[in-house]
């Protein structure tokens, strides 16, 4: 909320800001004395002042819009401005009380006949549910949280790279950043924005440890601190001792804001057929899981928050796991049964 000041007022702390719609400076004497204790306050103060409910409450255009205020620079913002394109035509103008199934229901029929996904309408209405949830949580909403209904979320046809279809991606990349990229996101499992923030202070080559994660929390998506094994030591030792910047991932001597058209022009020229970016991040889960790691470590080196995120989203890869308990259901076998 870079729009808000603390100073001085009556020999305490106050927080001020100027008013959008009157350009008139407001002003609020704070009770905190420290200047770490006022910040906290004076954010609370700004919201309550600021996105005070009419008589009816705050509408959803209204409370979509200061979530995004109040996530300011970080890369969800970003999203929840395309998402908004969608969903606020539908249910802008509606209280969140006012929501309920049908409503719901409603747009996912109007999405389905503008050809969106199932998928999509999934996660739209779950970036619905995320900006009523902070609503409740800044006192926007009155009583309980609104729960939003949505269509069942699609099976994934994720893409999933054999060892040699990876070694053949990694071969076709001519440009050494790509390489290093492929390289990183395929043995850390990685985002591809954790792989492109990624700076030498976070990789320790004396160790083998590769801290993905940032100290500013400028991303909600989970990070791990996770080993390097000896392909990955010796790419990031050679790209260490040619280092330009303070990226990993460098290009003319800076960061590489995209690595998309070199990815796919690897791609292409490995002759593997068509794979996604993100789905090496899943041909990376899905391997550790064929080799028999466990679960609860794989959640781990992934970054998620929970184990049931991981188990949700690759039990299905596991079938081999559960041979076990089929054995015990052979009741044919009558060698066992004796």
């Amino acid at each position: 909320m870079s729009n808000i000041r603390i100073g001085r007022l009556r020999g305490g702390l106050c927080v001020y800001w100027d008013d959008p719609d009157t350009g008139k400076r407001k002003r609020y004497q704070l009770d905190s004395r420290s200047r770490k204790e006022a910040e906290a306050e004076a954010i609370d103060v700004f919201r309550r002042e600021t996105f005070k409910a009419t008589p009816k409450g705050a509408d959803v255009q209204q409370i979509w819009d200061a979530y995004i205020a109040d996530l300011g620079d970080k890369p969800t913002a970003k999203t929840m401005g395309y998402t908004g394109k969608a969903i606020l035509p539908h249910f802008g103008p509606f209280l969140p009380q006012d929501i309920d199934k049908a409503l719901c229901q409603a747009y996912e029929r109007d999405r389905k006949a503008e050809g969106k996904k199932q998928g999509t309408i999934w996660t739209e209405l779950g970036h619905l549910q995320s900006a009523l949830n902070f609503g409740k949580k800044v006192r926007m909403i009155e009583g309980g949280t609104p729960h939003i209904w949505r269509p069942a979320k699609p099976d994934s046809d994720k893409r999933i790279l054999n060892a040699g279809e990876i070694r053949a991606l990694i071969s076709a990349a001519h440009d050494p950043h790509i390489r290093l990229a492929l390289i990183l996101l395929l043995s850390t499992a990685a985002r591809v924005g954790a792989v492109l923030d990624l700076t030498w202070d976070r990789i320790d080559l004396e160790r083998g440890v590769i801290n993905l994660r940032r100290e500013d929390g400028a991303t909600r998506k989970g990070r791990a601190v996770v080993p390097m094994n000896a392909s990955t030591r010796a790419a990031l030792q050679t790209a260490n001792d040619m280092a330009m910047s303070d990226y990993v991932v460098e290009y003319a001597g800076g960061p590489v804001k995209s690595i998309r058209k070199g990815v796919s022009n690897a791609i292409e020229r490995s002759k593997i057929g068509h794979v996604t970016i993100h789905e090496l991040r899943h041909t990376a889960a899905v391997h550790l899981l064929g080799a028999g790691i466990p679960i609860e470590k794989v959640s781990q080196y992934l970054g998620h928050s929970n184990v049931q995120i991981t188990f949700k989203t690759y039990a299905r890869f596991l079938p081999d796991q559960m041979q076990d308990a089929a054995e015990v259901l052979d009741f044919m076998n009558f060698r066992k049964a004796n």
